[in-house]
């Protein structure tokens, strides 16, 4: 009898398709096949997903209020609902799961159509608008915080928090301990903007830290993630203030990047708080502005609340903002401590374990 096929459809981002990796890589584990429906921005992400084929379903966000473009992505996701509805006929899975995203729509939307056994997960402290789309029309819905849905009594209802899965790299790197910082010791700092990069990151870091007393400097080593284009003056930067870093524009081992930092400056997508949640670490969050759904807001307020984390908002991160920040955590070294435990009380290391309970759980009620 041939393993049952779960179906996985997730957004071309990091975001949405690291934890469903993670998910990918347990269920894989229990003997089921793994296929992932997504779209084309996949190629940079998913050329390692772990799923026995990548199927490309045609979607489109809606990024404007205007009838024209409302228009071309309607029409775009319909067409991707029809190829999807083909491609769940000839695969038959026995269930198909959504990680958010507009790509995860025609997929899970076909798969509604057709009754069987569906779940969406929402990585972010607030719902985004495809999962918003699709939540009533699936049978569960799994959330990495508590509460995301509390106020609405009949999507609360069939909402189980799981937290957000991580990969098993991440899991690794969370069985590294909290380094204490001891007065007059390196203080590792690790800076870094996202998938995409952040050109802000590149504008305030480094000028930040050219504003720190010069004994502050020498202690400081950096590991900084930045844009092709701002390579050079990030890396000019830093070498006129005699300040040792690292700067490049993707680390491969991030996770590992994490669990050796002191102190880590970053957006606040989910995947980011997902991963400095596992692991435990200290750290300043700029969540990205103007978001529709301030998704990455709600995240760093979370993390803010526990007190794993200080929330600047992007008109506030200025380089003497930021500078004054970096130098009382440099002269506390108990309060990183304590944000380190902080953060990591709000981590979910089980996450994709609990997450395929899920899937199992929607599977044999269909049986």
């Amino acid at each position: 009898m041939a393993a049952p096929l779960v179906l996985l459809a997730a957004g071309g981002t990091g975001g949405h398709l690291f934890p469903a990796e993670a998910l990918a890589e347990v269920l894989a584990q229990r003997g089921l096949v793994i296929d992932l429906a997504t779209d084309h921005r996949a190629e940079r992400y998913g050329h390692a997903f772990p799923a026995r084929n990548i199927h490309i379903i045609a979607s489109e966000t809606v990024r404007g209020r205007d009838p024209l473009s409302i228009g071309r992505a309607i029409a775009t996701l319909g067409f991707g609902t029809l190829q999807a509805s083909r491609l769940i006929g000839r695969l038959k899975p026995a269930a198909v799961v959504g990680f958010g995203g507009y790509p995860t729509i025609p997929p899970l939307l076909a798969a509604a159509l057709r009754n069987l056994p569906t779940l969406i997960h929402e990585q972010n402290a607030v719902m985004g608008r495809a999962n918003r789309f699709l939540a009533r029309r699936v049978r569960c819905v799994a959330t990495s915080f508590a509460g995301v849905l509390e106020r609405e009594p009949t999507l609360n209802a069939k909402a189980r928090r799981t937290g957000n899965p991580v990969r098993s790299s991440v899991i690794a790197a969370a069985a590294k301990p909290f380094m204490h910082r001891q007065r007059g010791s390196a203080f590792r700092l690790l800076i870094f903007g996202g998938s995409q990069g952040a050109r802000i990151m590149a504008d305030v870091v480094p000028a930040a830290l050219q504003r720190l007393d010069t004994h502050l400097q020498s202690e400081l080593a950096i590991v900084q993630q930045a844009r092709d284009e701002d390579l050079a003056r990030v890396k000019a930067a830093y070498a006129e203030a005699k300040i040792a870093a690292e700067v490049a524009p993707f680390f491969s081992d991030l996770p590992a990047r994490i669990a050796a930092a002191q102190l880590v400056i970053a957006r606040s997508g989910a995947s980011t708080v997902a991963e400095l949640t596992a692991v435990g670490r200290p750290a300043i969050l700029v969540p990205l502005p103007h978001a529709l759904d301030q998704d990455q807001s709600a995240n760093a307020a979370v993390l803010e609340r526990s007190g794993g984390a200080i929330r600047l908002l992007q008109n506030d991160f200025t380089p003497d903002r930021l500078a004054r920040e970096i130098s009382m955590l440099a002269s506390a070294p108990e309060k990183l401590v304590a944000m380190a435990a902080a953060a990591r009380s709000e981590g979910v290391l089980d996450a994709a374990e609990r997450l395929a309970d899920l899937v199992g759980e929607i599977m044999s009620v269909a049986q």
